[in-house]
């Protein structure tokens, strides 16, 4: 499924990873921060599941890396983006159920209610539906992306997009292709 990320701090809508790519960051320290969350998925076949999900984020990514990702994207969509990660050294890990993936870019800025964190893994963190009749081939969808909105006051919100390719618009703009229709709504984000 394609879709424009768009944010809204007002409520859970899909989230811009453009957001937190072009806006200036908070302190770069090296800090090791673990947010915790709980990932619903309701499907097309009216089914509804719950995982726990952890990001654990030892260093953000600096400014340099997020202009080396905006020209990666531009330059090649997905696979410049995946190269690029690749040769990265992980900055912390997604885990997702019982599944470890290493976060190869972590940026965060702040809003007036806290600050948005985006983590970005060179391989996917999961392929939702993969086993069910008709599903889409995997081919290409092999980034996963979390979106989280970290409250200062109580719990945020914020989006999985397990297995996607990711381009630029004609207006900057970040476009997901997810692998699956299926959007998992992250709820009870806590920084701890």
């Amino acid at each position: 499924m394609q879709r424009r990320c768009r944010y809204t701090l007002a409520g859970i809508s899909p989230i811009c990873v453009a957001a937190c790519l072009c806006v200036s960051p908070l302190a770069r320290a090296q800090v090791s921060e673990t947010i915790t969350a709980t990932a619903t998925v309701k499907t097309s076949h009216s089914t509804s599941a719950t995982a726990p999900l952890t990001v654990r984020i030892d260093k953000f990514s600096t400014d340099k890396d997020r202009d080396q990702v905006m020209a990666a994207l531009q330059k090649g969509g997905t696979d410049a983006v995946r190269t690029l990660l690749l040769t990265r050294p992980p900055l912390g890990t997604v885990i997702f159920g019982n599944t470890n993936t290493s976060v190869e870019y972590a940026y965060e800025h702040a809003t007036h209610e806290g600050r948005i964190l985006i983590a970005i893994t060179s391989s996917p963190i999961a392929y939702m539906g993969e086993h069910a009749p008709g599903a889409p081939v995997k081919s290409g969808a092999y980034v996963g992306v979390v979106i989280l909105e970290v409250k200062t006051a109580g719990a945020g919100h914020g989006e999985l997009v397990p297995a996607t390719k990711i381009h630029l618009d004609k207006q900057g703009s970040i476009v997901t292709d997810d692998y699956s229709d299926d959007v998992v709504h992250l709820s009870n984000v806590v920084g701890k």
